[in-house]
């Protein structure tokens, strides 16, 4: 099946007073907002739309209207279309993540939907919010909301009320982008730092930074001291950008090691580095280099989930959203060429048997299964 599954795998296990608290890889009392002083509000990310010049509409409504009638909840957006026992380790069935929240309410944001966004942010907030972070799953089985956050699934949060409040000029969304943005540094940014999760029930963070986290455009958003919040970008930036592979294979390391002050990668997952070279591309720190090398693979239909450290690829398998991102990429730099290739890519994968009940969907219409990521990934990449 030609798919991503972001379905939250574990990739580290940290003990801490007889807990094993379990990261998941790319692919949470309220406090009072922190003053803003000398700060001068960010400019959005360009997106330049291309999915509204580009013919792609329809298929984007259709999906649209797959993913509400078959893959939505009264809780939020199943991570599978076909349930489980919901006891797994790894996210499953009809469990909710809140990194499909967020994918959703930016995509209502780009759209100009305004209802819309208000209601997945109101569910939202009921399905994930707690006392201290946004758990990044919950489970309507079990009644069961995990005291983990995830960081690029909060910040994506976060991200689309700042985009709110700038396009459905809402002043309550920037206030709650403020209020989420000062609770998200206070748990999961320490001495300058970004984490991967924070554990509400035992105040710990894990030791390390997964590169694809670093969302540097909201980490300019955040609502903190100006030299507090420069220390931060500072030091992700350089993180980021010194994780950068070769220019022969020019993407990135998958996490860096606080403790030992150094990169770890076993083989690099294609969706983790494409989300870090879209990171870059929204403050324009991109290396011209990644982009040749992706609209190279692209065009030629072999851009593949998994490679070597040297570049080798490790496996066949192509995905939507590896073409979704990849369409992001584009319109965020202004390539059309590269959005309008990328989206063909992805049009492949896209179920038209209208007699397969998964129309408009992405997936295995033969085994019934669908993912939210690459679902959702492909309806907000319609949309950029």
């Amino acid at each position: 099946m030609l798919r991503y599954n972001r379905n939250k795998v574990v990739i580290s296990v940290i003990v801490t007073g007889g807990l094993a608290l379990f990261l998941a890889a790319c692919g949470s009392q309220e406090q009072g907002a922190a003053p803003r002083p000398n700060q001068t509000e960010s400019s959005p990310p360009v997106i330049h739309h291309f999915g509204d010049l580009s013919n792609v509409k329809d298929k984007r409504q259709q999906l649209y209207q797959f993913i509400s009638e078959n893959m939505t909840g009264p809780r939020g957006i199943y991570t599978n279309l076909l349930d489980t026992a919901q006891d797994s380790e790894l996210t499953t069935g009809h469990e909710l993540l809140s990194e499909s929240a967020g994918l959703m309410m930016r995509q209502a944001v780009l759209t100009g939907d305004k209802s819309g966004f208000d209601r997945t942010w109101g569910v939202a907030r009921q399905t994930f919010d707690t006392d201290q972070l946004f758990s990044y799953r919950y489970s309507p089985k079990l009644e069961k909301r995990y005291s983990v956050n995830a960081a690029i699934d909060d910040l994506r949060i976060i991200r689309a009320l700042y985009e709110a409040g700038a396009e459905f000029q809402t002043e309550e969304y920037r206030i709650e982008a403020d209020r989420y943005g000062a609770r998200f540094y206070g748990t999961n940014v320490k001495n300058g730092r970004l984490y991967d999760f924070f554990d509400a029930d035992y105040g710990v963070t894990n030791d390390f930074i997964t590169l694809c986290y670093i969302d540097l455009k909201t980490l300019e958003l955040l609502p903190v001291d100006t030299a507090e919040k420069n220390t931060l970008v500072g030091k992700m930036g350089t993180i980021i950008q010194d994780g950068y592979l070769t220019d022969e294979f020019p993407f990135y390391h998958t996490r860096y090691d606080y403790g030992n002050g150094g990169y770890t990668t076993e083989s690099i997952n294609t969706v983790e580095s494409l989300l870090t070279i879209l990171h870059l591309a929204e403050v324009g720190k991109h290396k011209p280099e990644s982009i040749s090398f992706i609209k190279e693979k692209v065009n030629a239909g072999e851009l593949f989930g998994r490679y070597s450290t040297s570049g080798k690829a490790e496996t066949d398998i192509r995905s939507t959203a590896i073409y979704a991102i990849t369409a992001m990429i584009g319109s965020v730099l202004g390539d059309q060429s590269l959005y309008n290739e990328s989206i063909s890519k992805m049009n492949q994968f896209q179920i038209s048997d209208k007699t397969s009940g998964m129309l408009g969907g992405f997936g295995d219409a033969g085994a019934k299964q669908a993912y939210s990521f690459d679902n959702l990934m492909a309806l907000l990449a319609y949309s950029y």
